[in-house]
């Protein structure tokens, strides 16, 4: 019906109302019609068109009304209430069992990025996940020479390959990794085997983490070039630094081509004698597999029998020539800090077998001077005497003296204030004596030797 040029409002029945608002009680038996209670169907208002559409409630607005706007507005994804701006709801991303805004699976931080959230964490959220490194300076040829040989000469006491790269990843070296290579093989140069087998080792280990392999062969190639000073303060620098080359190729650091790429080129004798003899280690027959022992058995890797043995020989020799710094250097050139305690428990056995008041006394010398230079320490001294205590009984039956005599090692070795705790309480003989069955089986009294 049009009253005065407007649309008048179509009143529809109850069923039509349930019908429309979705109500499921709308379905009835025709008995329960008459007492149904009937209800208004709700339609929305000319300022929630407004809200919707965007447009001045004029007589579309009021047409949409009259011809069920609820049609148009049912599905929109624009908030339906009475305040707001008539944007979506939560950004698009849904209510309750939605999927969420597409692509947000794949972005973790707008993923927990409500503070309300159990799973929030404003840490890992921070700056998006973002780490900022800091900016080193970079460092040049006598500043890297300055930070890096102290490294250098850390390891060749801890060994630890993974503290130098941790060290030299906090470096700006500024493609100059080479002279890494360079300043550890000048310094193993001036050392034993143990460090130059330590420096190979190192060069491995840091191939394709600080090293490329072009970087290995630039720091050879400056190493050649400088053999004329190296051999100043190193007169074998030239077999040892063919012998690092040999070995890194049998590392596979760098390939055989670079031992024959100086092959009859190289005008300076010492670079000669540096290749040939990196030349004659690979292709002697399997000169790949010696030169893992190209720096020779040294420290703990030796067999025990043989560091037993080299242990015996250097105390023998000892005590024939009283000779002090002489055995202490012996003893340093074993290399073997973890295995002293051996060195200590034969040093008191060769006193038992002795018994003289001479040996005794080169003993305790010996000991005292180890501890005060540090040479064996406390720890492996007192492991020695304990190892002698805990076999006191199988010693004995081989010595028979044995227990007065570390009675009297020990008294001496108070006097050179060589003390520990743990000796206060010496064992004592466990085994019973008995004197004839002719004395009534009597216990013998102990007597001292």
């Amino acid at each position: 019906m049009i009253a005065n040029g407007e649309y008048e409002t179509p009143v529809m029945s109850g069923d039509e109302a349930d019908l429309v608002n979705g109500d499921d009680n709308a379905i009835v038996d025709d008995k329960d019609q008459g007492d149904r209670i009937k209800r208004k169907a709700m339609r929305p208002s000319a300022r929630a068109l407004h809200m919707t559409l965007g447009s001045s409630p004029g007589k579309e607005a009021k047409l949409l009304l009259g011809k069920g706007a609820r049609n148009v507005t049912k599905n929109s994804r624009r908030s339906r209430g009475r305040f707001g701006r008539g944007l979506t709801k939560k950004g698009g991303a849904g209510g309750k069992g939605t999927w969420g805004k597409a692509g947000s699976e794949l972005v973790d931080v707008e993923l927990n990025n409500d503070p309300r959230d159990p799973n929030y964490d404003s840490d890992s959220l921070e700056n998006h996940n973002v780490k900022f490194d800091a900016i080193t300076p970079p460092l040049n040829d006598d500043e890297i020479e300055r930070h890096v040989g102290p490294v250098i000469c850390e390891f060749f006491e801890h060994g630890d390959t993974e503290e130098v790269v941790i060290s030299l990843e906090e470096m700006n070296l500024t493609d100059n990794e080479y002279q890494v290579l360079v300043i550890a093989v000048t310094l193993a140069m001036e050392r034993k085997n143990c460090h130059r087998e330590l420096t190979s080792v190192l060069i491995s280990d840091l191939y394709s983490r600080i090293l490329a392999e072009e970087e290995i062969e630039r720091g050879f190639d400056v190493l050649l070039k400088s053999l004329p000073d190296l051999v100043l303060d190193t007169p074998a620098a030239a077999d040892v630094l063919g012998s690092f080359i040999a070995r890194a190729v049998a590392d596979d650091c760098i390939p055989p081509m670079f031992v024959n790429r100086y092959k009859g080129v190289v005008d300076n004798d010492h670079m000669r004698v540096a290749i040939d003899h990196a030349s004659a280690l690979l292709n002697m027959k399997h000169g790949l597999v010696k030169l893992d022992t190209v720096w020779g058995v040294t420290g703990g890797m030796r067999p025990v029998k043989y560091l037993i043995r080299q242990m015996q020989l250097l105390l023998r020799e000892y005590v024939s020539s009283g000779i002090l710094e002489e055995a202490i250097r012996c003893l340093k050139e074993l290399e073997v800090p973890h295995f002293h305690h051996e060195f200590v428990y034969e040093a008191i056995f060769m006193a038992f077998e002795d018994g003289s008041d001479r040996t005794m006394d080169l003993i305790c010398s010996l000991l005292k001077s180890l501890d005060t230079t540090v040479v064996v320490t406390r720890d492996q001294l007192k492991t020695g005497f304990l190892r002698v205590c805990d076999e006191l009984p199988d010693i004995s039956i081989d010595i028979p003296h044995a227990y007065p005599m570390l009675e009297k090692l020990v008294l001496r070795c108070e006097k050179h204030q060589l003390v520990f705790k743990e000796l206060k309480d010496l064992p004592a003989r466990g085994r019973k004596r008995f004197v004839s069955e002719g004395d009534g089986g009597l216990i013998k009294e102990p007597t001292a030797y």
